[in-house]
């Protein structure tokens, strides 16, 4: 009878812990420490399922912290605007963040984990970088800049970072991509304008360095001086109507233009405008009308700036065109402007003059660019004017369409929306 009742004792001390072992398995698989089990301190196992019990809280925290940083690292990878690939010790994809996806124009939701690097992108020289980086053992970080033409045409600085490998193959490298194609265009676009604007400079500096030269030295002929002394004042001149233009577009470009918004009438507008060109295009035989009629709907704008427009493009107008030729101006409701339904009113500057190859309009607004260059200085043209409208366009929400034949003539269309004036100040 001893000896069963210690076997039924025995059999059930077995059973408690048996139960106990699993309500800790139970709770681990949960995620959730088994706090509520008390181990008893009286059994010879009670100091082991208290270690254990203590052992299995600890490692539940540490899965709960490496899960909250995991999400952290997650959230961290998907609000960064460069492009991150991390690769495993073989070369493998083991996670990627969305700006990659969109800099190699990979599908949003295809799973690449577990690829071959050579599958987001197939730019020989990038896959040549990444190869090298991610098969030869190297403990500083490796970076370059390289252009690739695959998917899109991209100009990238590349950083990849070594991680010490740990077990099963875990990540090796972190390879962040940074585009610089927008950077290197600015860089490019600053060059040019350097480059052009000494150039357009050096050109009036001379005239006038060497004929004031000239003139100090002495020069016995009046009429020699008289010419040498008109061309000064015709190159100081264009060297300050170039300084005027560079400093209007500046202040343009870097939003510091006031304008003041009032009605302003395209009649009343046209006729003034048209009016103060009539004397150059006089000296140039050339005629300048105005069709407009006195019913068109006002459009809110900077008077003063919307002259200028005018008087830009009347005055190229008036250089290329020959003599004897005409310049019209007219005004006309249409129904654009970036699919305004409200409408727009169209300001229309036509000419007969020589026209322009279709193949130089679209950069017609670009600063110092002219299609004549020669004859451009020679007019005295600062190669701004069409910048200078293009921006005063914008500024005033329109648009600025220019059509053109050689040896027809050329015609220029700035389109005003109509709008009430709190939208416009509003904006």
């Amino acid at each position: 009878m001893l000896g069963s009742m210690a076997a039924i004792k025995l059999g059930r001390a077995i059973n408690r812990r048996t139960e106990s072992l699993e309500s800790i398995a139970r709770s681990i698989e949960r995620g959730v420490a088994p706090t509520y089990i008390a181990p008893d301190p009286a059994s010879p196992d009670g100091t082991a399922e208290r270690r254990l019990v203590q052992a299995a809280s600890g490692v539940l925290a540490e899965v709960r912290l490496l899960r909250e940083q995991r999400d952290e690292f997650a959230a961290i990878l998907r609000s960064m605007s460069e492009a991150v690939v991390v690769t495993g010790a073989r070369g493998e994809v083991v996670m990627l963040n969305q700006a990659a996806r969109e800099m190699f124009a990979l599908s949003p939701d295809a799973d690449y984990g577990g690829r071959a690097f050579v599958e987001l992108c197939r730019d020989p020289r990038l896959q040549e970088f990444v190869a090298v980086t991610t098969t030869v053992a190297r403990d500083e970080i490796s970076s370059t800049e390289l252009g690739i033409q695959n998917p899109a045409p991209r100009y990238l600085r590349i950083s990849a970072t070594p991680i010490r490998p740990g077990r099963g193959g875990m990540a090796a490298h972190v390879l962040v991509f940074y585009d610089l194609t927008q950077l290197k265009s600015y860089q490019s676009l600053r060059a040019d304008f350097i480059s052009n604007l000494t150039h357009e400079l050096r050109t009036p500096l001379s005239a006038l360095c060497g004929y004031a030269e000239t003139l100090i030295r002495g020069v016995d002929d009046s009429q020699t001086q008289v010419r040498f002394l008109g061309i000064i004042e015709r190159q100081s001149k264009r060297l300050a109507s170039l300084i005027d233009d560079l400093l209007s577009l500046s202040d343009l470009e870097r939003g510091l233009t006031a304008l003041n918004f009032a009605d302003v009438e395209p009649k009343r507008l046209l006729d003034e405008t048209g009016e103060l060109m009539q004397p150059a295009a006089h000296q140039r035989e050339i005629a300048i009308s105005v069709c407009a009629e006195h019913s068109l709907p006002a459009v809110l704008g900077d008077r003063d700036r919307l002259q200028q427009v005018l008087i830009n493009l009347i005055d190229n107008s008036i250089k290329y065109t020959p003599r004897g030729g005409a310049i019209k101006l007219s005004a006309a409701v249409s129904q654009i402007i970036n699919g305004d339904a409200r409408g727009a009113v169209d300001l229309i500057v036509a000419d007969t003059g020589e026209g322009i190859p279709a193949a130089h309009i679209p950069r017609l607004t670009e600063r110092f660019y002219r299609v004549d260059r020669a004859r451009s200085r020679e007019l005295g043209g600062t190669g701004l004017g069409l910048a200078i409208v293009k921006h005063i366009v914008q500024l005033h929400q329109g648009r600025l369409k220019i059509e053109s034949r050689v040896r027809e003539g050329t015609t220029v269309t700035v389109s005003l929306p109509i709008v009430e004036r709190r939208a416009l100040r509003g904006s």
